[in-house]
């Protein structure tokens, strides 16, 4: 079910982690390294993803490796939205990812790439189409946000909010199907690319929405789903039964899911943005969710503590404090 697991979303972006309290992403580099780690540990083949970057910036990306970041990822995601926030032209998208590619040697993901209607549903049109052929065969995998407009009601996750302009209310025009559920003219464009392009859809805590996206996107043929399991949803009452509602609904999908949002009662400040004051605590989570879905690559459910710790002595408190560690945190809740 779960295809790629990614750390973090957007970690370079002030609307998505305090740099406030981390200035140098040093503790973001120790959740990451926590987090691989004990994924690795739960399916060594799954393929972990650094959070991505946004805006695109290689000089951020040498300063996680030089943290020791990238020796617990084996890919390297970026986002960008030419025509709405970033400070580059549509037509340097190649130029962009070129960038990336001479300092690292990992592959590189698009996960997330968007044009919002808010001008002119024309503009989506025109937008869709030509990122398509600029990101044709530049990136292993690419992920178009989104399939829904966001509901305006719902208030966009950025920090500054209306003081930003018009640039907060391009958040609500990102997607291929209105509020009120009809399509727009971008939905006949994104058809036609569905096998090569996946979609990035966000679903809130229940979402009403999930049932229809499953539905739009098995229509449109899409192949691959990038969506997040959010680590602070899951002290919230019956998360349990909406994490597996929602991973059930995918199932039919290869899923890059991504872990994010830190819980009030852990972080440094109590906000979703800040680091954790203890990084395991992140990595914890991480585990629980691919041991839930997305199993182990090389240990039998059956092999029991003493046959683990025997093949893999190092990961032994990973795997076998993960539970009492999940129970204070929630106890503590």
């Amino acid at each position: 079910m779960i295809e790629a697991a990614m750390l973090w979303n957007e970690p370079n972006n002030k609307s998505h982690w305090d740099a406030t309290v981390d200035p140098d992403w040093s503790m973001l580099a120790a959740h990451v390294i926590a987090a691989g780690t004990a994924i690795r540990a739960v399916n060594p083949s799954l393929p972990r993803v650094l959070g991505g970057m946004s805006p695109i910036d290689p000089h951020w990306l040498r300063r996680m490796e030089a943290h020791g970041a990238l020796e617990a990822v084996d890919v390297v995601a970026v986002h960008g939205f030419p025509l709405d926030w970033n400070l580059w032209p549509l037509a340097a998208w190649p130029d962009k990812i070129a960038e990336i590619q001479a300092v690292t040697d990992k592959p590189i993901w698009v996960t997330e790439v968007g044009v919002s209607s808010f001008g002119d549903e024309a503009v989506q049109v025109f937008g869709l189409r030509r990122t398509a052929e600029l990101l044709r065969g530049r990136a292993e995998r690419v992920f178009w946000y989104s399939l829904f407009d966001l509901p305006t009601s719902w208030g966009a996750e950025t920090r500054h909010r209306e003081a930003e302009g018009s640039s907060y209310y391009r958040h609500f025009y990102l997607g291929l199907i209105r509020e009120d559920g009809t399509a727009k003219p971008a939905l006949d464009v994104y058809a036609e690319h569905a096998a090569e392009i996946g979609l990035m859809q966000w679903f809130h805590f229940h979402d009403p929405r999930l049932e229809e996206a499953v539905a739009w996107m098995k229509r449109l043929g899409t192949r691959r789903i990038r969506t997040g399991l959010s680590w602070a949803d899951s002290f919230r009452e019956n998360a349990v039964d909406w994490f597996d509602r929602k991973m059930e609904a995918l199932a039919d999908f290869d899923v890059t899911v991504t872990f994010c949002f830190t819980p009030a009662h852990l972080g440094i400040e109590p906000h979703h943005t800040s680091p954790a004051r203890d990084p395991q605590a992140f990595a914890d989570f991480c585990a629980w969710m691919i041991d839930r879905y997305a199993g182990t690559a090389t240990i039998a459910p059956s092999t029991g503590p003493a046959a683990l710790a025997a093949a893999q002595p190092e990961l032994n408190p990973l795997l076998f404090n993960r539970d009492e560690r999940l129970a204070a945190e929630r106890k503590s809740a």
